[in-house]
């Protein structure tokens, strides 16, 4: 298959009613969003979502996020919409928030994962809602990338995985947020938070009252057991490289580095403190600002594999507000391997 690459600046660009008319005819593309790029394709017909599946390598029992541009193509994918999910798309739509409800008949099995419910939401990308309101339907949208590998955030990442497996890539730059959207599930009381994002547990909060924290968030998933959201398998968004997280002072942590280093060991690590490590070291943001921490992990993990590292010591982040993603996203990369020191 041979893959185009649209170069695209606006959402008034020419680049982006050609993409939505690959969408149109059953194609699937590679689109930008704000969170992390996302593999497209028609929500609403469950052959192409099984070429999403087949494009990125991913099993099709782990549920795939529906994208729309406006509220008004909400209401067909869903049973009902309950006062507490409309009080949330008042409050973060568009945005990095994804919200589970109930799923109407009109949802394939193949994207819900052949779960009852469906996760839907509206990125605040603008060239992403100009695809989808072009495109004429609602578009079903994992991450861009080789299932479990590192998210892509920019399109140099998406042309490395799956140029060649699919029939476009829509290039707009660099994601501002970084990682994947916020899941909350409203199938139950208090919802339940399913993955976090840059929509945090505490802005959530503000509109639900109770919430709770999925132990999956934080851990593993039992044998067995049914993935409700994208993101919650066991390992995933993980280098090549083998991850551990270590958690301790810098101190502690420059220590543990100098017994245990290999010649192909490579540190991860906050910003500035690269220079007193004695191993390379890629880092992922400034020390006090899990936002910025969250902008940058995904690619510092692409970066320890173009390094060709086969161990990698990674800093444990903070874990309150938008730092319960990166922490969530690093402890999956490592496959729940945390040493403390």
């Amino acid at each position: 298959m041979e893959t185009q690459i649209f170069r695209v600046t606006s959402e008034k660009d020419e680049a982006i009613d050609r993409a939505a008319e690959i969408l149109k005819k059953g194609g699937i593309v590679a689109i930008p969003t704000e969170t992390v790029y996302g593999l497209a394709g028609n929500a609403l017909d469950g052959t192409v979502t099984d070429k999403i599946y087949a494009a990125k390598g991913r099993p099709s029992d782990n549920p795939l996020i529906v994208h729309i541009s406006d509220l008004a193509q909400w209401a067909p994918l869903v049973s009902e919409i309950p006062e507490a999910a409309l009080a949330l798309a008042h409050k973060y739509w568009p945005g990095p928030l994804t919200v589970i409800l109930p799923k109407s008949e009109i949802v394939p099995d193949e994207v819900s994962g052949g779960l009852s419910t469906v996760a839907v939401r509206m990125p605040s990308d603008e060239i992403a809602r100009a695809i989808i309101e072009k495109s004429g339907v609602p578009l079903a949208a994992p991450s861009a990338n080789t299932s479990g590998k590192p998210s892509p955030t920019s399109a140099k990442y998406v042309i490395e995985d799956l140029s060649g497996k699919v029939d476009a890539i829509v290039d707009a730059g660099d994601c501002s947020v970084g990682v994947e959207s916020t899941v909350i599930s409203l199938c139950e009381a208090p919802p339940r938070l399913l993955r976090p994002g840059g929509i945090t547990p505490e802005m959530l909060t503000e509109v639900l009252g109770e919430i709770t924290v999925d132990d999956a968030v934080y851990n593993k998933l039992a044998d067995g057991e049914k993935a409700a959201s994208p993101g919650m398998k066991y390992k995933h968004y993980s280098p090549d490289a083998q991850v551990i997280i270590i958690k301790g002072s810098f101190g502690e942590y420059k220590r543990f580095i100098e017994e245990n280093r290999t010649e192909k060991t490579v540190a991860l690590c906050f910003e500035g403190e690269e220079k007193e490590l004695p191993v390379r070291a890629v880092t992922y943001g400034k020390r006090d600002d899990s936002s910025d921490q969250a902008k940058n992990i995904f690619d510092a993990l692409r970066r320890v594999d173009e390094l060709g590292a086969d161990k990698v010591f990674a800093r444990f982040p903070e874990t309150d507000g938008v730092g319960l993603a990166v922490f969530n996203r690093l402890v999956r990369a490592a496959a729940f391997n945390i040493i403390e020191v």
